[in-house]
């Protein structure tokens, strides 16, 4: 029996929809999903096993110029993801006319791998703009195949997985079979904390703070978490916390809820503040979080 196995890496320009898509393609919710740009940082595998197909999906970091070392490691992510991909999904949305790094699209442009061009959020759309983006796209990325899809509602993301099957190369798995992902339980931990404060703290505080899960327990029926919140001044510590605690316990309560539906079991979870003054230009901090190797 033929098998066929490869890395399906998604790029594009911030806040186009690659987590949701990522998510969408895996059916679990790996990639944390808010209406902030950068709230993906990592670049995240979500793993799709059958019987004849491995499929090897990577959500990256949206591409920006970086303006620090913490956006300089996240564009290393997704250089990356450009280099090892077997096919390259290229997402946009209507009302996009090009990534904001024009290296990066010189490359996707001249990819010598398939090349997947996704135009997203087409349900905030018409279909004469529609129509036009398709042929705007189809001239500007003509290596590419397009189609149009809603992600969010899951509009014709089937038709683009069965694209993907007849794209893959016959390989070996890479991956166990009942591997859903390369991140270990305490990532997502974390990035469920952070996608809390992404959603509920305003300004520079999400894009200062980092997450750390100190202890992970894993018991029969509970699991028992400690994590530190790293921020990066003593005022963010107090905006944090919140009025006698009352912030960090509304993220600490709506980050269990969804832990609890992740583990499927019930959750403890405290959480602790600590100051780490300019942990995103320190590459020996970034290094311990995981943004360099």
């Amino acid at each position: 029996m033929i098998h066929k196995a490869g890395f399906v890496n998604i790029i594009g320009n911030p806040n186009v929809g690659k987590s949701t898509l990522m998510n969408a393609l895996v059916g679990e919710k790996l990639s944390i999903i808010t209406p902030k740009a950068q709230t993906t940082r990592h670049r995240i595998l979500g793993i799709v096993n059958h019987d004849e197909y491995q499929i090897v999906f990577s959500d990256t970091p949206g591409i920006i110029k970086p303006a620090y070392e913490l956006q300089a490691s996240m564009m290393d992510f997704v250089k990356s993801a450009l280099e090892d991909a077997d096919i390259l999904i290229y997402m946009v949305e209507v009302g996009e006319t090009a990534l904001k790094n024009e290296a990066f699209f010189n490359k996707i442009i001249n990819s010598k791998i398939p090349v997947i061009l996704l135009l997203n959020k087409i349900d905030k759309s018409n279909k004469e703009e529609v129509d036009e983006k398709i042929a705007y796209w189809r001239h500007k990325v003509p290596n590419s195949f397009v189609y149009v899809i809603s992600a969010l509602e899951k509009f014709n993301v089937e038709s683009v997985f069965y694209k993907i099957i007849e794209l893959l190369p016959e390989g070996p798995p890479f991956y166990p079979k009942d591997q859903l992902t390369d991140k270990p339980e305490r990532f997502f931990v974390n990035e469920k904390i952070r996608e809390k404060i992404l959603m509920h703290y305003k300004k520079e505080i999400p894009y200062s703070v980092e997450v750390e899960t100190e202890s992970f327990i894993e018991e029969d029926n509970i699991v028992r978490i400690r994590s530190i919140i790293m921020v990066e001044r003593d005022t963010q510590k107090g905006i944090i916390i919140g009025h006698k605690g009352s912030a960090i316990k509304r993220v600490g309560a709506e980050a269990r809820k969804d832990l609890e539906r992740f583990f499927q079991k019930k959750v403890f979870i405290e959480l602790y503040v600590k100051v780490n003054k300019n942990w995103r230009s320190d590459k020996n901090q970034l290094k311990r979080f995981g943004y360099q190797q």
